[in-house]
């Protein structure tokens, strides 16, 4: 784990070989004796970000930063080998530049949102210190300002109560099964489908596998509490918090075709 990050197998090499991306190489759109044409490190964060890590023994700047940015220009070919992504959705693309130092143009640049094709990119330096007693130190700093997008906050009325996007959704799969305390997983899946959704999360999942999601990413993406868990007729299921204005709508639609009634606050 890297600031959160899940690294894949491959990682860092500081000797002149190269390290690998799985069994062959990924080059770059464009040759450069500056750099390899290797990925350093592919990083994934939960079920949504793909970041591609580039690391310098020494100062990061702007040759760097196209080198990296000649990586992010071929990334969709990174989906097209080996199993990086099995999300339902496409992921968000991150950058990220790692060095002893930075330039002070590349800090201008981070610092002030930074993008490339509509991805952000960031930049850190590490740098290590011994003490008299041979105890090692290490200080990082961090370039990098994210740019926050307005956050939907629409309120539904359902069955004469307000919720959330989320909160909503469970209610109404909650209300659901009641009316239907004989429903089975597969049954319920089929008046609720993944699609509505929209990635691999689906309307709801089996419990355990909500749960398995949570140890390994450490991010919620269901509702698992004790009380929040939904019994069905051969299995127990949680719902997903992963919902946005688009597929909420078609939650919604889903909903009144099945005879709930919904209404925006």
């Amino acid at each position: 784990m890297l600031g959160g990050w899940r690294i894949r197998d491959w990682g860092l090499s500081t000797s002149p070989r190269p390290s690998p991306l799985e069994e062959g190489e990924h080059r770059s759109g464009r040759g450069r004796s500056a750099g390899d044409g290797r990925i350093d490190i592919l990083a994934k964060y939960g079920g949504e970000y793909l970041g591609i890590v580039e690391i310098k023994l020494e100062e990061i700047n702007e040759t760097s930063l196209a080198q990296l940015e000649d990586y992010l220009r071929v990334r969709h070919q990174i989906l097209l080998i080996g199993d990086y992504w099995s999300e339902g959705s496409e992921p968000k693309w991150v950058g990220l530049l790692v060095g002893s130092s930075i330039s002070p143009s590349l800090q201008a640049k981070l610092s002030s949102r930074y993008q490339f094709e509509g991805i952000p990119i960031a930049g850190m330096t590490i740098r290590r210190f011994r003490s008299e007693k041979s105890e090692i130190f290490v200080i990082s700093d961090t370039f990098f300002k994210f740019f926050y997008t307005q956050k939907d906050y629409s309120k539904f009325i359902f069955q004469g109560k307000e919720f959330n996007k989320g909160k909503l959704v469970h209610a109404v799969i909650s209300a659901h099964v009641e009316r239907k305390p004989d429903i089975t997983f597969s049954e319920l899946k089929r008046d609720f489908p993944d699609s509505i959704q929209g990635s691999s999360l689906g309307v709801f999942d089996l419990t355990a596998s909500a749960e398995e999601i949570f140890q390994r990413w450490r991010h919620k993406r269901h509702y698992i509490k004790e009380d929040e868990i939904i019994k069905l007729q051969d299995q127990s299921i949680s719902t997903s918090t992963q919902w946005n204005p688009k597929n909420i709508n078609e939650f919604i639609k889903q909903a009144n075709k099945l005879g709930w009634k919904i209404e925006l606050k």
